[in-house]
Parts: C-alpha cells; structure tokens; sequence
C-alpha cells in the first residue's frame, strides 16, 4: 500500500485518455514514481489518434491495477477492413491479443477510500459514447452517479472520476464529488499532460482525511510528432495541432 508520508494516507494515481502517445504517457508515469505511488488506475482510450498505440497497452498492462474501457478501447477491435483509412491504420498497429484485450475491459470499478465510496469510468454511468462536458446541466450531473446497467448494482458512490473529454476539472455540489482526470496523451485544456490523485485510507468505512489533486507534467511533444511522421501516421496535421496548442481539432473547424 502507497502511504503519503506528511499523513499516513494512501494515495492512487488515476490517469485516462492516452491515445497512443508513449512519450507523454512515460512522463507521467514517471512523476507518479518519483511521489512513490504504486496504485495506477487507467480509465481507458489507450491507443487511437496518436502513433503508438501497441506499445501503451503494453506498457499500461504493465502498470495499472485497473485499467477501464473507453469509447476507442470498445469500438476500435471491431473496426472493419473498408473503414476509413485511419481507423483501420491504428486498429493494425495493434496485435491481436491486444484488440481482444481491450474490447474485454471493464467498465467501470468502485473502490472504498476514506469512507467515501468511489466510482471510476470512462465517459458516463450511461454508456462509454455518452459524452459529458465541463458545461453541463443538473439532470447530467446528477446521473453520473446513478446506478446503471454499466456500473452494476451497488451502494451509490459520492464520488465519481471519469475521462472521455480531455478536460480536467473539479467539481462539488451537495455533497457530491465529480472529477474528471484530463487526457495524458492528448489534453485539450492545455497542452500539458495531467493526471489526478486520489489521497485517503484506502478500504475504510470510516471518515478521514480524503483528497483530490490535479498534476500536470511537461514532456517532448515534439519528440512524439516526429515519432508520428516517421510512422506515416494518418491526420497527422490534426494531431500536432491537438498536441502543440491543446485545440480540438474539431473546434478548429468550427471556428474557422
């Protein structure tokens, strides 16, 4: 068990959404041992949009207790061999033992820290393609702490830590915890990776001190881009854009 040394507390590191950027991904892991933290949960999208898809499942499944399935994780194995050349592009540069993996994943996993029950997923309790933002109604809050056919019966948590949209924030309304870790691989907030920290007793019915922190961690982004053109990588023009500026591409687009 990880133990903070200021106050005998154990803290789980909890990053999502590294889209197959190696070099942001060893960054971070980087910092999390450097703070002596053993306990890694991921909350899934491992490979897509970036280069190097293969060797972050490996490396994920190499560290994470834990590691949840995305939108990308769900639907990337299945992709078919007419679909757009893209996708079929980082569906290929993954082995076959790691589609199946992916697709295999779970959904979504509670866990007990400092009597407060926490629920971790991808995108919503509703489905791993159900977007919620930072700007987001009552109604949308408030079901993500629902019990649903994805997160499985159970007591309801207090506190939820999702992924999905590239934004890390902090957010607490009567009593309800909601927190979204940001992207390791591809931020669209900022241009820095960022992680978060969960600190509390772990597997503690009891109150006790409980805390979330946010960390964001410089690396080579052009480092990664060239690892990306020497890969022959498609958009590659959209994501060096993503990586250097923190500006969804999409929105680029929208602007424009």
């Amino acid at each position: 068990m990880t133990r903070d040394p200021h106050g005998d507390l154990d803290r789980i590191a909890v990053i999502s959404d590294v889209h197959g950027n190696l070099g942001a991904l060893e960054a971070v892991l980087a910092d999390i041992a450097a703070r002596g933290i053993a306990r890694v949960i991921n909350l899934g999208d491992d490979a897509g949009k970036g280069p190097r898809g293969s060797a972050v499942v490996d490396r994920l499944r190499e560290v994470c207790e834990t590691d949840v399935r995305g939108n990308w994780d769900d639907f990337l194995p299945g992709i078919a061999d007419d679909a757009d050349d893209g996708l079929v592009w980082w569906r290929d540069e993954l082995r076959p033992d790691q589609r199946e993996w992916l697709a295999a994943k779970p959904r979504c996993h509670d866990l007990l820290l400092s009597g407060r029950r926490v629920r971790l997923f991808h995108a919503s309790a509703t489905s791993v393609h159900t977007r919620v933002h930072f700007h987001h109604t009552p109604e949308e809050f408030a079901g993500m702490f629902a019990t649903t056919e994805l997160t499985g019966p159970g007591p309801e948590p207090s506190v939820v830590g999702y992924g999905d949209v590239h934004d890390a924030y902090l957010e607490t309304y009567r009593g309800r915890t909601l927190f979204n870790t940001g992207s390791v691989g591809n931020p669209l907030d900022d241009p820095t990776p960022v992680y978060a920290i969960l600190e509390g007793v772990a597997d503690s019915p009891d109150p006790a001190p409980f805390g979330i922190q946010h960390v964001r961690v410089p690396y080579d982004v052009e480092a990664e881009l060239a690892v990306a053109r020497e890969r022959g990588m498609p958009l590659y023009a959209e994501w060096a854009q993503e990586l250097r500026t923190a500006v969804y591409r999409g929105r680029a687009v929208a602007q424009a």
